[in-house]
């Protein structure tokens, strides 16, 4: 979602959002963690190979979008909304 999407949404759409976006976060710090696990499992049983790396990739792209919960919090920050 872009910045601008988030100026249109109301104060109470937003901290839903924000909720929407912990409980992503929690499941992608999950993900990170299966595939970090994934990598160092690779490399103690096969050493450097693309398979090794391949999760790495996966775990970029994760955090390559993350930006959107910073979008928020500006804007949330940008409006004064109280946070519950």
């Amino acid at each position: 979602m872009k910045e601008n999407a988030f100026s249109q949404l109301s104060d109470q759409e937003l901290l839903e959002k924000k909720k929407q976006l912990k409980s992503s976060n929690i499941i992608n710090a999950v993900i990170i963690g299966v595939l970090i696990g994934v990598v160092i499992y690779s490399f103690i049983k096969s050493g450097f190979r693309l398979f090794t790396f391949l999760p790495l990739l996966f775990v970029y792209f994760i955090v390559k979008n993350q930006n959107e919960s910073k979008e928020l919090e500006k804007e949330i920050k940008s409006r004064n909304v109280k946070q519950e």
